[in-house]
């Protein structure tokens, strides 16, 4: 079986920068990463190099800014009232996940300005030229209830049980 919409990926991979340093490495952590190939859950260039992929390919893949996180803006770094934080005592460098108008984004603190919060909600890796190295290691069709869903499921889980959770 080749990687092609509708199947569900399990591969490993080792993300590096342009200056080679690893930011993630599954194998490292032994968590493969499982997705829905066609339906956005990884970047799109990852998605177009992984078609047609087999069991046991290897691929080395290069995304730049644009393809990845996007690039930097630095409109995005703005100072927030203190009181958005309330009851964490705040360092620079700390990141936080916040609802936001595309869904989930990271907040990183920036500076702490008495009653005030200097923070960017860029992604971490806005900007930056990112290398991937994978290696496919299952591939299989995706049930009807992962389809409804637009991501794996736990194995047995049913279309019914999809179903009914939507109701509840």
């Amino acid at each position: 079986m080749r990687v092609s919409p509708q199947c569900v990926v399990r591969l490993h991979y080792v993300l590096s920068n342009q200056q080679g340093d690893v930011l993630d490495d599954s194998w490292k952590r032994d968590e493969p990463l499982e997705y829905l190939h066609g339906h956005g859950n990884l970047m799109e260039g990852l998605e177009r190099a992984l078609v047609d992929a087999e069991v046991g390919s290897r691929l080395s893949v290069t995304l730049s800014p644009a393809e990845a996180y996007g690039m930097r803006d630095e409109s995005l770094v703005r100072e927030v009232g203190r009181q958005a934080f309330p009851g964490t005592d705040l360092r620079p460098g700390m990141c936080f996940q916040t609802p936001g108008d595309a869904g989930p984004q990271i907040v990183s603190v920036v500076e702490v300005k008495g009653d005030s919060v200097v923070v960017d909600t860029n992604h971490p890796l806005a900007g930056e030229t990112l290398s991937y190295r994978l290696e496919v290691l299952d591939i299989r069709q995706a049930t009807r209830a992962e389809l409804a869903k637009g991501h794996p499921l736990p194995p047995g889980t049913e279309a019914s049980e999809v179903e009914d959770r939507k109701v509840l």
